[in-house]
């Protein structure tokens, strides 16, 4: 089945466009660092010509210890964030927990994420999906790319079609990710846009004993195979200082070598997509 586009703004996502870049830190940390990464993001970006959806949570439910960093909270967080879109003019993506968060966040941002551990989670999709905005949907670590149709069928069944599929990564044995690449055009049959999120691919649930750890020097190994088989969009966490960030600071890329990463998978993307 072909897969529809979607638009954003000027962004299309998805029938056969050149990959949209998903990127930003892990969660809010305060006002200035948000803004900065986001400006240099822009700024990076423009220069390459990569279409940029700016992410970052106000809230990390799913931390694997009580006393994890998970974010400002949910209304200082949307405020830093529409400060962002006001001063960037970039389209925002950040994920929403609970039915009663889906309201507040879609005021501000452009897509909503359903996390990958609540992705079956039928209140929380539908209600997404009823907003009208573009829902990025993370395919649970303990699902088959097939098993995606069903989380589909749920956001359509309100009639909305705006729906990404993001591949993270499978559970494969004890604190360790695997990732099948055959999954992504298998998820493309679906008839929406894949993403590949290739710094939480990395990531090591649980790794650190009271944390999760990670292994981002093969995130860039793993997004050059994504692009290779097709995928829409990319999705990366990003931070100047990752061995200072406070959320998944393992599997994050360092600000700073992204653009080089980037001119790497465009050209890949190139030859997947000729006459994109």
């Amino acid at each position: 089945m072909p897969v529809k586009s979607i638009t954003i703004q000027d962004i299309k996502i998805g029938g056969g466009s050149p990959f949209v870049l998903i990127a930003g830190p892990c969660v809010v940390e305060d006002r200035d660092l948000t803004l900065s990464i986001a400006r240099e993001l822009k700024a990076m970006t423009t220069l390459l010509g990569v279409p940029l959806i700016f992410k970052a949570s106000y809230d990390k439910a799913n931390r694997t210890s009580l006393g994890s960093y998970r974010g400002p909270g949910m209304e200082k967080a949307l405020d830093i964030l529409a400060n962002v879109k006001r001063e960037t003019g970039l389209p925002l993506l950040t994920d929403v927990h609970a039915v009663t968060e889906i309201r507040p966040a879609a005021a501000v941002v452009d897509v909503l994420q359903i996390p990958a551990l609540l992705c079956r989670q039928t209140d929380l999709v539908v209600g997404a999906a009823s907003t009208g905005k573009i829902v990025n949907i993370k395919k649970g670590q303990f699902l088959a790319p097939w098993d995606v149709e069903h989380i589909i069928d749920k956001a359509l069944s309100i009639g909305k079609g705006n729906i990404m599929i993001t591949e993270r990564g499978a559970s494969f044995g004890y604190n360790n990710l695997v990732v099948d690449f055959r999954g992504i055009p298998l998820m493309r049959d679906a008839g929406h846009p894949v993403v590949f999120d290739a710094t939480h691919s990395v990531q090591l649930p649980g790794g650190r004993g009271s944390a999760s750890g990670g292994d981002r020097e093969m995130a860039g190994c793993l997004a050059r195979a994504a692009v290779a088989v097709g995928v829409d969009g990319l999705f990366f966490e990003v931070h100047p200082n990752p061995e200072e960030a406070l959320c998944d600071g393992p599997n994050s890329l360092r600000l700073d070598t992204l653009p080089g990463l980037l001119e790497e998978l465009q050209k890949i993307d190139e030859v997947i997509k000729p006459e994109s």
